[in-house]
């Protein structure tokens, strides 16, 4: 994990910050699997990625999410402020076990915090766990979850 964390904060360097209205279309990437699915996640590790996100995107293919990584396990909390998509949010163990999943919706103020301390999260279009029969207590595989 130590390896990839350090690969991307490397990655991240390089790719640059977006300006303050613009979306985060080009930080680096990582294979995960939910199961027998692939997604296509972005990778926000830094403290500004992190408090950008999927802000001012307006669309997003249906495979591809965001995987927000922190630096130690805690209760993540996440808001939509100047988010326009409508997303589903995973808070994901070290292990990659799913602690649970909620629905948040566009520009919502609305707080979605983790059952339990976790360093990963990630966002999906609005019911992409739901239409994939992904619930609490699976596993993500792939990238950290080796």
């Amino acid at each position: 994990m130590k390896k990839f964390l350090a690969l991307a904060l490397a990655a991240l360097t390089l790719a640059g910050a977006a300006h303050a209205d613009e979306p985060q279309m080009n930080l680096p990437r990582v294979r995960l699997t939910a199961g027998m699915h692939a997604i296509d996640a972005q990778v926000a590790a830094t403290h500004q990625q992190r408090m950008t996100g999927l802000m001012f995107r307006k669309e997003m293919p249906q495979n591809e999410g965001m995987l927000f990584v922190f630096e130690a396990p805690g209760q993540q909390c996440f808001w939509m402020k100047n988010t326009l998509l409508p997303l589903s949010i995973a808070f994901v163990a070290d292990d990659g076990t799913i602690a649970n999943i909620a629905e948040m919706k566009p520009q919502s103020l609305d707080s979605h915090c983790s059952a339990q301390p976790v360093r990963y999260v990630l966002e999906m279009n609005t019911g992409w766990f739901a239409r994939k029969g992904i619930k609490p207590g699976a596993k993500l595989a792939g990238g950290p979850f080796r």
